[in-house]
């Protein structure tokens, strides 16, 4: 079967047909990661156009030759990602200087305390990944979660293969220190 990463031919990203097979070929893996790292679907829908959009801005810069595809798109998805988070770190703040804190009242901090139980595995899953500096988290997710090569993660990040190599195995390492340190601390609490 055909994998649509590994493309060989670039298509011409300068004409109306070109661009559209582009983008039917990619809007999924874009849409998938985007969905990987957002929650609401609109804002999934936003965004994805957005990278899009930015893709098709940079049509003139692009060079299929130089690397995948969806690594070149991936790369334009982090930083219209980054940028939402910006604006919305500017907007939770002005929102909050101008509205203060709505108080939870006990049925709300109820649900709230259910869905924490609920989600502690997960917790420990996102903590243990947080821990890891950005550089090594950035390399793990585009190749564990995102399913690209090495050299298609350098391509998106605009580092060396040899450089993800190494923060990925610094990634792996400090996520098998944290799962014994996890491992170590429930077996102590249930002595």
């Amino acid at each position: 079967m055909r994998n649509p990463r590994h493309e060989t031919g670039p298509p011409d990203l300068r004409t109306a047909e070109g661009f559209g097979a582009f983008y039917e070929e990619h809007v999924d893996a874009v849409l998938g990661f985007v969905t990987r790292r957002v929650a609401d679907p609109h804002l999934a829908a936003d965004l994805t156009a957005d990278v899009f959009l930015a893709a098709m801005g940079s049509a003139g810069t692009y060079r299929g030759h130089k690397g995948a595809p969806v690594a070149w798109l991936f790369g334009i998805a982090r930083n219209v990602l980054a940028g939402h988070a910006r604006g919305k770190a500017r907007e939770s703040g002005a929102l909050a200087r101008l509205s203060g804190r709505r108080l939870l009242d006990d049925e709300d901090v109820a649900a709230l305390e259910e869905r924490i139980d609920a989600e502690r595995a997960c917790r420990e899953l996102a903590e243990r990944h947080a821990s890891l500096s950005e550089p090594l988290r950035a390399v793990l997710d585009l190749v564990v979660v995102d399913e690209l090569t090495p050299t298609e993660a350098a391509q998106a990040l605009g580092i060396t293969r040899a450089t993800v190599r190494v923060r990925l195995h610094r990634a792996r390492r400090a996520l098998r220190g944290a799962v014994g340190s996890v491992t170590r601390h429930r077996l102590e609490a249930a002595r």
